[in-house]
């Protein structure tokens, strides 16, 4: 039951395309799509290599590591393997800049690469956690409760029984 207000929740929430277009990147280069969060979402973003090599791959990164990705490899906060097609979907629960990366460093040639990127709103509502004191009186509630069901139930099975 849970689980399918989940689902609810996420196929209702909206979703905002931020790009859907095709790219030619050259060959050992990488080109980017900045994306700016102003509320926390999930990112879905699929490639599709159309033409040339299938080594193309997806990372996303802060804005920040994009300056410095050009001197030294930075850990990326999401990234999919080499190949024709791939996609990722991380949850960013921060708010800031963000890049979307193709790249075609491991193709020796050009290559047309389909890109979607859409953002879908981060539920609002989130977990709560009752209080211990609260919590006790769930706990003893709920044993109160399943004892009374079966001290009933053995009361009317024994006078059952006697008859």
């Amino acid at each position: 039951m849970v689980s399918l207000i989940c689902i609810l929740l996420f196929a209702s929430s909206p979703t905002t395309t931020v790009v859907d277009q095709v790219f030619e990147i050259p060959a050992n280069k990488w080109k980017y799509v900045d994306v700016t969060l102003e509320k926390p979402a999930i990112l879905h973003a699929e490639y599709t290599v159309e033409s040339g090599p299938d080594k193309a791959r997806l990372q996303l990164l802060r804005s920040s590591d994009l300056a410095l990705r050009a001197k030294v490899q930075q850990d990326a906060l999401d990234e999919t393997e080499p190949g024709k097609s791939g996609g990722i979907a991380p949850q960013l629960r921060s708010t800031g800049e963000y890049v979307v990366v193709v790249d075609n460093n491991l193709g020796d040639e050009p290559a047309k690469v389909h890109l979607k990127i859409w953002l879908r709103k981060w539920p609002e509502t989130e977990m709560i956690q009752l209080s211990p004191r609260r919590q006790f009186f769930v706990i003893l509630l709920s044993f109160g409760t399943f004892f009374g069901i079966v001290t009933w139930s053995a009361r009317r099975l024994l006078r059952g029984i006697r008859q």
